[in-house]
């Protein structure tokens, strides 16, 4: 597997605009994630969209999940809204490239625009030619990575708080009321600083 963050554009990807994504990671495609036709059922198309968010947080070095406030109460993310486009299918046993192309900072939430790609062993150079300028070469890279499109979704991730601390009672714990809170500043910084100054690895 290889695992990239990189630099973000002001769209999604277009057909004749190609952009670099804040990260991305491979992923194979296992049985389990297939329907009986060895298709990818289409629910695991957010599965492998909320792994890309986790490993892109813990590439930061956040937690994914939750975060606690000096007073102890438990602060997370749900999911407030899904808008997802499938485009072509996901085969048993490919190795997909799953991204976090764009993320928008709200005062309450976090909107993540994501992509899944066929990936193609020279991924690599294909990227690198990306930042040409508008050469025959650069054109059809753009076209390639283009086509290489699986599905693309915008998912709104909301930031609530547990009304009251958490016990640890399974059963109490669960039945916390919850309220929307801002973005925490230590989680909107960190953000920040991935998208201005982007950490990239291999």
């Amino acid at each position: 597997m290889t695992t990239t963050i990189s630099n973000n554009a002001n769209t999604l990807p277009k057909t004749k605009k190609q952009i670099t994504p804040l990260f991305a990671k491979d992923y194979n495609v296992y049985i389990n994630h297939t329907d009986a036709g060895g298709i990818v059922y289409h629910a695991n198309h957010l599965v492998f969209f909320e792994n890309c968010r986790r490993d892109w947080f813990g590439q930061l070095g956040l937690n994914g999940y939750f975060l606690q406030t000096d007073e102890g109460q438990v602060q997370h993310f749900v999911v407030s809204q899904a808008d997802l486009q499938y485009k072509r299918a996901i085969l048993l046993d490919e190795v997909i490239s799953v991204r976090v192309d764009k993320i928008e900072l709200k005062p309450a939430s976090i909107v993540f625009y994501q992509s899944i790609h066929r990936h193609s062993p020279d991924k690599a150079s294909t990227d690198n030619n990306l930042t040409d300028n508008a050469s025959t070469d650069s054109v059809k890279n753009n076209a390639n990575a283009n086509n290489s499109l699986l599905s693309s979704g915008k998912i709104v991730i909301a930031c609530v708080q547990n009304q009251v601390r958490a016990e640890p009672d399974v059963a109490v714990a669960s039945a916390a009321p919850m309220r929307p809170i801002r973005v925490p500043n230590k989680l909107r910084e960190a953000l920040q600083e991935a998208i201005d100054q982007p950490i990239n690895t291999q």
